[in-house]
């Protein structure tokens, strides 16, 4: 990508860039990398926006919802970083036409693949974040998000559930479906309380109670959430 053109993109975003060569790395994927023999794609800026997009997203709402527990604060979290929402933000951009891609991804329609959108935005936030630092780079962040966030906070956009938010994460990062069973049913008839599990394979991801199977399965799905976030956050 020509030089002056990716300092056009940047001034229509109203970046005050400082590093360039950041920029370039975030809009360069690995498809392009591999044709060019460029040692740089932005895989790792990816991954490094991807954590600084949800803190972000998190302290936001944190603070504009003092009163809202953990469970919807996490609900309403999921509504902006998610593939979806974040595809939609990077279309706005018009990220897919600023993005360096390989022929094989060009011919398959690179540029309006939700998944790739959503990557590229992430590691241009990693990528603000290296420039700016996370001050800085939290209000442009902020600036950029804004018509979704008041989609969510307004309730245009309404929440998923936990068994929704767990299945899509299950089946971006690992392949697979969740199933959920119950386990054990006790209590008198007029006021049953139902444990259940959610499997991944043959493996537990996490346990819950509810006075409904259906709350049950949604507490289930809860825990599994926190310990995959969990488990993520130690790798």
């Amino acid at each position: 990508m020509p030089f002056k053109e990716l300092e056009d993109f940047l001034k229509t975003v109203e970046w005050p860039v400082q590093n360039f060569d950041l920029y370039r790395e975030a809009l360069t994927h690995s498809s392009y990398a591999y044709e060019t023999q460029d040692t740089k794609n932005n895989e790792r800026l990816e991954y490094l926006g991807d954590a600084v997009l949800e803190l972000v997203i998190s302290e936001y709402f944190f603070k504009a919802f003092p009163g809202y527990p953990e469970g919807k604060l996490t609900l309403m979290r999921h509504q902006i970083v998610n593939e979806k929402s974040l595809a939609t933000v990077a279309r706005g951009l018009k990220l897919g036409s600023y993005l360096k891609l390989g022929k094989g991804e060009i011919l398959s329609g690179g540029p309006e693949k939700a998944s790739l959108l959503a990557d590229v935005l992430e590691a241009l936030v990693g990528a603000l974040f290296l420039d700016h630092g996370y001050t800085k780079a939290k209000e442009l962040i902020i600036a950029i998000f804004t018509p979704i966030l008041k989609a969510v906070e307004g309730g245009a956009l309404p929440l998923t559930d936990f068994k929704t938010v767990f299945q899509e994460k299950c089946q971006s990062a690992l392949g697979k479906t969740p199933a959920y069973e119950i386990v054990r049913e006790s209590g008198p008839p007029h006021d049953r309380t139902f444990d259940a599990i959610v499997k991944i394979g043959d493996k537990v991801a996490g346990r819950g109670t509810g006075k409904s199977k259906k709350e049950a399965e949604q507490s289930a799905a809860n825990d599994a959430w926190k310990n995959f976030s969990e488990n993520k956050a130690q790798r």
